[in-house]
């Protein structure tokens, strides 16, 4: 068993009315079923180097309220450094900003949805080919997860499998080679988390014609999502040395 720390690669910080909850690094120990002796930190948004790949069993990229598309320097060097990574078969998993930097590492296309933000419990389907994937193959047809983004992934990378989609978004989830997932969901997200994410963006959902009242009522507990995460971990650990 691999029992190395995994890295989380911090790409951002929550939206100021949650930190009370801790930082998203503490959210995914959390959901993943990390001690936090397991995980290693670097906050790359703030300009903390970037560590050799050696003595990681894997990497956990974070969201972010920024923007990839941006191109903005740290980010461009953590894309530098996932691509890398990936190529080299070290296990990558990305969360919404990390789903989308990966995707755009590997040379996809990320930009702003077309339709949209997409926001509050959503519903996914898998694809069929899903149906052989450690982390998602165990999952129902259909299940729920948070989301919040206003980017996508607008073309997977060359190569990459197509796991979920919702009706708003056809790329939830992609695995590119054996062992890198992004996914734009968030399954660090518990409801109260995504309650919060829904009251501080009241405003900008009603300026765009959506019902926050509606997303409220309709926040629910995502475990099948959660798994997700807690199923790279265990697939990471058990991966041969």
């Amino acid at each position: 068993m691999n029992l190395n720390p995994f890295l989380i690669l911090e790409t951002g910080q929550p939206v100021a009315s949650m930190s009370r909850h801790g930082g998203f690094p503490h959210w995914i120990r959390v959901a993943a079923g990390l001690e936090r002796d397991d995980a290693v930190v670097v906050n790359v948004q703030a300009g903390e180097s970037l560590p050799s790949r050696e003595g990681f069993a894997g990497t956990i990229v974070t969201g972010s309220g920024a923007m990839v598309s941006d191109r903005e320097d740290w980010s461009e060097r953590s894309a530098g450094w996932l691509r890398d990574a990936a190529h080299a078969g070290m296990p990558v998993f990305g969360i919404c900003y990390g789903h989308q930097l990966l995707a755009h590492a590997l040379g996809g296309e990320v930009g702003n949805h077309p339709g949209g933000r997409e926001m509050g419990t959503v519903e996914l389907d898998l694809h069929p080919q899903a149906r052989h994937d450690p982390l998602f193959g165990p999952l129902p047809d259909r299940f729920h997860a948070q989301a919040t983004h206003l980017q996508t992934v607008l073309r997977a990378p060359d190569g990459a499998t197509v796991l979920a989609a919702s009706s708003h978004d056809a790329c939830h989830a992609f695995r590119w080679g054996e062992s890198a997932w992004g996914v734009q969901f968030h399954p660090e997200f518990s409801a109260t988390h995504m309650r919060g994410y829904v009251r501080a963006r009241q405003v900008a959902l009603s300026r765009e014609g959506h019902d926050a009242k509606a997303i409220l009522r309709n926040v629910g507990a995502t475990p099948q999502a959660r798994r997700v995460l807690r199923r790279f971990v265990h697939h990471v650990r058990h991966l041969p040395r």
